[in-house]
């Protein structure tokens, strides 16, 4: 048999050192810590999503807290009455003639008769060129057609004795014929002259210029002084007609057809011109016409109405809103819009009986200033019309004269 050698010892040197007994209570104390925070960590998450669980309602409800007590609301009454159909655009106010007027002969300006932004009636007077020249021309044109007709005069003598020779053979007949052309030939001179005449007349009513419509007239573009050249593109003033006005506004092709069905094509429809905000009505006016075609590159078709305008508050290329009234819907039973809430595509709304208020579905119809016409709900019957944040199915009431201020409005109590 083998004998077991002897082991050798170790050194003292490279001998481990034994684990001291605090260190290890400190390492089983952290994991104890450790793992109790742990488990109350899931303990606080689990009763969160409990709670949740345990109130649908809420979740329903879009996150709204119950409120133990009754809920101050104020109320509203459906009514029956008469609701339109309209359609929103928005409008440009166009005039009916705007006519920008240039000069149609050479000349100084002598006279402006008109004042910036004034009212002008047709045939008033407006701008003086210097006629004088055109005058002179005038003259001479009745100069050559006086000595003219008297030349025709002359010659229709002479043509009476050669006729009255030729009845006694006294001339030969040619010498008739010849004295009946000459007095053709005047008679063409003296109608040219004539011509002449009136184109003369015509350059001088041309230094006249007055007002072939009636409207307003825009800023002074000349001052007398300045000259101005016959057929040239400066305008000496512009005016605009604005009694009666138009507004073009446009509608979707998709209304068309609705807008069509109506008496007359759409004509005559009324059209209401509003501020930009949408405020406050400008003006009334009436569907006159309609575009011949549809844009293509939007998909509408331009409407025109006509406005009388006699406020002349209706301004030309001036932006509106317009409302135009396709039809009017009778008998129908109208709520506040404020009082119809939604539920994504569902409309109800809260029902108050014997302060009670309960949840009822609707159906929306057209809206219009404020309120809507609806179905579902009974003439007569009370909705409430507030307080909404507080309000759930078969909450209690408590009916008021005015709205409870919000939340959000509240102030914080000193």
């Amino acid at each position: 048999m083998d004998q077991q050698r002897p082991t050798a010892p170790i050194p003292p040197e490279h001998q481990l050192p034994a684990p001291q007994p605090d260190q290890t209570r400190k390492r089983r104390k952290y994991w104890t810590w450790a793992l109790a925070f742990i488990v109350l960590c899931l303990i606080l998450y689990w009763g969160y999503h409990h709670d949740e669980a345990k109130s649908p309602a809420a979740a329903q409800s879009g996150g709204r807290r119950a409120f133990s007590g009754p809920v101050t609301i104020t109320t509203a009454t459906a009514t029956k009455g008469d609701m339109g159909v309209y359609l929103n655009a928005i409008g440009t106010v166009t005039a009916l003639y705007t006519d920008s007027i240039t000069a149609q002969v050479t000349g100084v300006i002598t006279s402006v008769h008109y004042k910036e932004g004034q009212l002008v009636r047709k045939g008033d007077p407006l701008i003086d060129i210097d006629p004088r020249q055109y005058e002179a021309q005038v003259t001479q044109a009745e100069g050559a057609l006086e000595r003219d007709q008297n030349l025709l005069a002359q010659a229709e003598m002479d043509l009476q004795r050669y006729k009255d020779a030729w009845a006694r053979n006294a001339i030969p007949r040619q010498t008739l014929e010849d004295q009946e052309k000459i007095v053709l030939q005047d008679q063409g001179t003296v109608k040219n002259d004539q011509g002449t005449l009136r184109y003369d007349q015509v350059q001088v009513a041309y230094c006249h210029i007055t007002a072939p419509i009636s409207g307003r007239v825009g800023l002074r573009l000349v001052d007398p002084g300045n000259l101005v050249t016959a057929n040239a593109t400066t305008s000496l003033v512009v005016i605009t007609e604005t009694q009666p006005i138009t507004v073009v506004a446009t509608i979707s092709e998709d209304n068309l057809a609705e807008v069509m069905e109506q008496p007359h094509h759409g004509v005559n429809l009324p059209l209401d011109a509003w501020d930009r905000a949408s405020e406050k009505k400008i003006a009334s006016g009436k569907v006159t016409s309609f575009d011949n075609q549809i844009d293509t590159t939007t998909g509408t078709i331009k409407v025109r109405a006509q406005f009388d305008n006699k406020t002349g508050l209706l301004y030309p290329n001036e932006f509106v809103n317009t409302r135009l009234l396709v039809k009017t819907l009778h008998d129908q039973t109208l709520l506040p819009s404020s009082a119809i809430q939604h539920n994504g595509s569902a409309a109800f709304v809260y029902l108050v009986q014997n302060s009670q208020a309960n949840t009822r579905s609707v159906t929306t119809g057209v809206t219009d200033g404020g309120k809507t016409a609806v179905t579902g709900v009974n003439e007569g019957e009370v909705v409430a019309d507030s307080s909404f944040d507080k309000l759930q199915n078969g909450a209690k009431v408590i009916i008021s004269q005015q709205a409870p201020p919000s939340p959000s409005t509240q102030g914080n109590a000193p």
